[in-house]
């Protein structure tokens, strides 16, 4: 579901709800804040908030006169200007909540909610995807609840249709790009090096502008949940690390269409299907988290100038969870070879041992190394 039909449902009879899609409400909203909450009693729902931020000061102002939580709920879908202003006005007097994508448990009907920290509880758990027929399908497909609603919705029109209006909406009015087209190849060369280190310079040389914009333009899509930055985990035992950070788009059928893999088989086949695939994983990691509420993602990568390279580390109080993300039904120890590196992390301990891959069940290559289905994560 996405996030005015799932708040419709949790609050429905509970809360009016009012949009700024709706242009009359959206005038009054901009030009008369106190009329605008004369109109609509709390508790309030108040959908694409961003559109009027001359109400955040009434907002505040009703928020302080009260001891009461939780009257007014704000969403939008332009994130950088939506956190702009509560940072602004509402610093402190805010609970935040991010929406995802769709996460495959959802898509499957999976209820299990934990986040994937990987130690024994999590791995003794016995879940089932039998009807899971083909990962690349979701992979493909992407995240979007809107292509989950209806069954012949036609893919390409769809994200098509979504980067246009990110682009010719969103991104004006946020950058104040002048050259739109500029900004689409920037999406495309970003979307081929989903699951690599960031380099600026290389993306400043490619597109034509400074590092600067470059810079600017992925702190955008970082803020919108376009794209996510994973850190390098650090340690002081740890002398040789690269402190450049890996780059992972938040839904893979996004990167499916900007590169032009119009279908799941070409995709699979497909020179960057591994990269596609690493990006499918951390994503769903990344979901697993933030709908258990977390705001700091614990997830790391290890990469040194000796070019040895750990995917993920997923770090859970004093406890590292080093793993590999395969392409390969038939997972081996010697994928997990860089893994002895963390042992030497001052303060931490190494627990379980993990590669996701396309197994179809849990296999235990020795007694702390673990083959999982990327499909359970």
């Amino acid at each position: 579901m996405g996030k005015t039909t799932t708040l419709k449902q949790l609050f429905k009879g509970k809360y009016d709800y009012v949009s700024l899609d709706d242009i009359n409400e959206l005038e009054v909203a901009k030009t008369d804040p106190k009329l605008f909450f004369m109109n609509h009693s709390l508790p309030l729902i108040i959908d694409e908030i961003q559109l009027a931020p001359s109400l955040f000061t009434e907002i505040k102002r009703l928020v302080d006169e009260s001891e009461e939580y939780g009257r007014i709920i704000l969403t939008g879908s332009q994130t950088f200007h939506l956190m702009d202003n509560v940072t602004e006005t509402l610093a402190g007097r805010i609970g935040i909540l991010e929406f995802s994508g769709l996460p495959l448990r959802e898509i499957m009907k999976d209820n299990y909610k934990n986040p994937f920290i990987p130690n024994n509880e999590y791995l003794g758990i016995n879940r089932s995807s039998d009807n899971l027929n083909d990962i690349w399908e979701i992979i493909h497909r992407g995240s979007m609840p809107e292509l989950y609603k209806k069954e012949n919705i036609d893919w390409q029109l769809y994200y098509a249709s979504y980067v246009r209006t990110y682009i010719e909406r969103d991104v004006r009015s946020l950058l104040e790009v002048r050259n739109l087209d500029l900004f689409s190849k920037f999406l495309i060369s970003l979307a081929a090096r989903t699951g690599q280190l960031i380099n600026y310079s290389n993306l400043s040389k490619d597109i034509g502008v400074n590092i600067k914009t470059i810079q600017s333009w992925i702190k955008v899509l970082e803020t919108s949940g376009i794209v996510m930055l994973i850190k390098p985990f650090s340690n002081n035992a740890l002398k040789r690390i690269i402190e450049t950070p890996m780059l992972y788009f938040l839904d893979t059928g996004l990167v499916s269409y900007l590169l032009k893999w119009l279908t799941k088989d070409t995709l699979k086949n497909g020179a960057i299907s591994g990269q596609v695939l690493e990006t499918f994983v951390v994503s769903e990691i990344i979901k697993s988290f933030k709908n258990n509420g977390y705001l700091d993602m614990p997830i790391y990568f290890y990469r040194d100038k000796d070019m040895k390279e750990i995917d993920l580390i997923i770090k859970n109080n004093d406890n590292l969870y080093p793993i590999e993300i395969k392409k390969t039904a038939s997972p081996n120890l010697s994928m997990t070879k860089n893994f002895y590196l963390l042992h030497k992390a001052i303060g931490y301990k190494v627990d379980n041992e993990i590669i996701l891959s396309l197994v179809d069940k849990k296999i235990y290559l020795n007694s702390n190394v673990v083959a999982y289905p990327i499909k359970n994560i």
